[in-house]
């Protein structure tokens, strides 16, 4: 079983497009539940995650929100990502034989010129983060936040893909 996890602010639209990509995951029983971790958004944010049935934590810290989760692995995305066809199957792949933590491929239609690749850092949640629970319990001790998390992780590149969220 897997949880979801979405930090955000002030991102109604961003957060819709990302909630309406995991449908699918939980059509098929593999997304347990989806965490909203709200920081002081002012837009109609909450009222896009009750109506999905998200679970809405507002001015929480990340380790809270990580053992509220459910599920034994955590998926940590950014507003506004959208995860494509496929990625359940390479999601639970994963999660059934690996123990290290993951991330999508990214999208064709999004991939950046490999020379503006050179000139920018992404953000280290732009292809998501598939990580057990333990893991991101112990790492969430020196970790503000889902990116700080996940920056400078070894982490596998799944080849189920998703779209990043655009560039704000």
């Amino acid at each position: 079983m897997l949880s979801v996890l979405i930090e955000t602010r002030n991102d109604e639209e961003g957060l819709a497009r990302t909630l309406a990509s995991l449908i699918g995951g939980a059509v098929e029983g593999v997304v347990r539940d989806v965490i909203v971790c709200d920081h002081g958004s002012t837009d109609q944010t909450h009222k896009v995650a009750d109506h999905a049935g998200c679970v809405w934590l507002p001015g929480i810290g990340l380790a809270t929100a990580i053992h509220q989760a459910k599920g034994e692995w955590l998926l940590f995305v950014q507003p506004g990502a959208r995860l494509l066809d496929g990625w359940v199957d390479g999601a639970t792949g994963h999660m059934a034989k690996a123990t290290m933590a993951a991330r999508f491929a990214r999208a064709r239609s999004s991939r950046t010129p490999f020379f503006s690749r050179m000139l920018t850092r992404p953000s280290p949640l732009a292809q998501g983060l598939l990580i057990s629970k333990a893991r991101a319990l112990a790492l969430s001790k020196a970790a503000a936040n889902s990116e700080a998390l996940a920056r400078g992780l070894g982490v596998k590149t799944l080849s189920a893909e998703i779209a990043p969220a655009p560039l704000k």
